[in-house]
């Protein structure tokens, strides 16, 4: 059999002029409170019928970054009122390791006006990986398929082995449940060494889980990221993570993951005055760029993309001017100065 091989180039970014393709639609905003959230949330609702999954981070416990809990509360109660937060176990030793333990700290973090189903508790799925290199099948949590829908509401952000956490990270670990599918994407068969995968290889295997949860839900999916306290560590790190140096930007949200990603991406690249630099040193280190790369190469989505300013009468803007005004250098100790931020 032909040796699997993982790409190259994960560390190396591709400017916006420099890609081809068609385009989609991103909408982008600079409000980051409830209403932001709810405003962009309308624009790309109307795929979502039946019953809803929503897969967000919620945390470990403790962990300062998370998306604000009142914001995710205001749009169950406003918008989703019979929908369901969906999370599995973790792969690693912390405080969502077992059911019993994720369940402690989902109180701990405040997840408890909605229903949460850790969709691995009693077992798992497979979903098919079309087109996959690494995989032809992926572990999932047991109950994913039986959702009708799935909002993906995702805190933008580093991550430790990743490069970044966008919607492809949250779908594709957190929906993999927390023994046979986590370990599929970050271990070798054999392998005394839990985490021995990196760089290119894991970003395809993250994005090959990724495809097997999108392709079963797609047409009824939809991504939002939020780009706020955006430390160069995941939410996984709760407390322990780096402190914030990437200055907040917004909230995009699409029908195409590629596209929301790259957006996210581009606008960080784009920050005035090196503002983006930790969060690039980070992402580059990891090669985490292949995360994007590999999304296109599997059909996922459009790496161009029409960014739709909802703020100002949804103008047609390019990612450095959505942050042609932001300012560098605020501190997480500062950030309730902040007009239109809510504090954690």
């Amino acid at each position: 059999m032909k040796k699997i091989v993982p790409a190259k180039g994960g560390n190396r970014y591709v400017p916006y002029e420099n890609r081809t393709g068609e385009t989609s639609r991103v909408f982008f905003t600079r409000d980051l409170s409830p209403e932001g959230l709810l405003k962009i949330y309308d624009r790309i609702a109307g795929v979502l019928e039946g019953k809803i999954a929503v897969k967000v981070h919620t945390g470990e416990a403790k962990g300062p970054n998370i998306i604000p809990r009142p914001w995710v509360q205001m749009l169950f109660e406003k918008r989703l009122p019979g929908a369901t937060i969906v999370e599995t176990n973790t792969y690693y030793k912390g405080s969502r390791y077992t059911t019993e333990e994720h369940r402690k700290t989902l109180e701990t973090n405040g997840w408890t006006f909605a229903p949460v189903d850790i969709m691995d508790a009693d077992g798992v799925a497979t979903l098919p990986v079309p087109g996959g290199k690494w995989f032809t099948e992926m572990h999932v949590g047991k109950t994913l398929p039986d959702y009708d829908s799935l909002l993906t509401l995702t805190h933008f952000k580093g991550h430790v082995m990743g490069g970044f956490g966008g919607s492809n990270k949250n779908l594709g670990i957190g929906c993999a449940d927390g023994r046979i599918g986590k370990g599929e994407i970050h271990s070798r068969k054999g392998s005394i060494n839990p985490w021995g995968i990196v760089e290119e290889e894991l970003m395809e295997r993250i994005t090959e889980s990724t495809w097997a949860t999108v392709s079963h839900f797609q047409p009824r999916i939809a991504y939002i990221n939020v780009m706020r306290n955006m430390s160069v560590d995941c939410d996984c790190m709760g407390p322990l993570a780096s402190p914030v140096e990437t200055p907040d930007i917004g909230i995009v949200a699409s029908l195409d993951i590629l596209s929301a990603d790259n957006a996210c991406m581009d606008m960080i690249y784009s920050l005035p005055d090196g503002g983006g630099k930790a969060l690039v040193k980070r992402v580059e280190s990891r090669h985490g760029l292949r995360q994007l790369s590999y999304m296109k190469e599997l059909g996922m989505g459009n790496d161009r993309y029409e960014l739709i300013d909802i703020d100002r009468g949804d103008a047609v803007i390019t990612a450095a001017e959505a942050v042609q005004d932001v300012q560098p250098g605020w501190r997480p100790d500062a950030y309730n100065t902040f007009p239109g931020r809510n504090k954690l």
